[in-house]
């Protein structure tokens, strides 16, 4: 399964959920045919450097090259190989006139065995700068480009046994979607996704390529 899993802003500065995260990945290792791409966007990290002193852009930029260079070592450390990339590093992934342009040789350039790891930090050739996508439009983006099997985002309650219960809908749509759901499971930089993902937790994420505790939003 070649599949993206976004994580979001408040994730990120969660810990119990990214060593939950780590492991999980760590299992998946074993599973042949099983080709992983995250993607993070900032965390409350940028606030407590702005809080230093340092202008928002500047410190957005240097939260998100940092979680990435975090997120690295801690997959690491649950022995999960995986190669971290800021994405305007060499125009791997370039903006321009508002569209996104992905370079595929430089993709195709990396090991297929590890995690690949990318910020939503892209080139912008307008200012011929870096400049940071919102997590919606890179998922989407993506998602196209690199024609993914699945996309998974992440419940905000991570508890594995809200997928196992027999109330549980096996999938939503986004327009159906009742707001108490809403506000218990879909992550506050997501709401307005509006694509074919799948809803999981970090615990459950250990079962993929099997999809049995994941609800299909579309």
């Amino acid at each position: 399964m070649h599949y993206l899993a976004a994580l979001d802003h408040d994730h990120l500065d969660n810990g119990v959920f990214l060593t939950s995260l780590a492991r999980s990945l760590s299992d998946q290792q074993d599973k042949e045919n099983t080709r992983p791409i995250i993607i993070h966007t900032d965390s409350e990290y940028t606030e407590r450097i702005i809080q230093t002193g340092v202008m928002r852009k500047e410190a957005t930029l240097r939260s998100l090259k940092d979680l990435n260079k975090r997120l690295v070592a801690l997959l690491a450390d649950q022995g999960v190989s995986t190669i971290g990339v800021n994405p305007y590093k060499k125009n791997f992934i370039s903006l321009k006139d508002g569209k996104l342009r992905l370079d595929h040789s430089f993709l195709e350039d990396l090991s297929s065995r590890p995690v690949l790891l990318l910020s939503t930090l892209v080139h912008d050739e307008d200012s011929d700068q870096p400049a940071v996508v919102p997590l919606p439009k890179m998922i989407r983006f993506l998602s196209d480009a690199l024609e993914t099997d699945e996309n998974f985002i992440f419940s905000k309650s991570d508890e594995a046994e809200i997928f196992t219960s027999p109330d549980e809908p096996e999938s939503i749509h986004w327009n159906s979607m009742e707001a108490s759901f809403k506000e218990k499971q879909i992550p506050d930089d997501l709401e307005g996704l509006n694509m074919k993902v799948r809803l999981t937790t970090a615990r459950d994420f250990n079962q993929i390529p099997d999809l049995k505790k994941t609800i299909l939003i579309k």
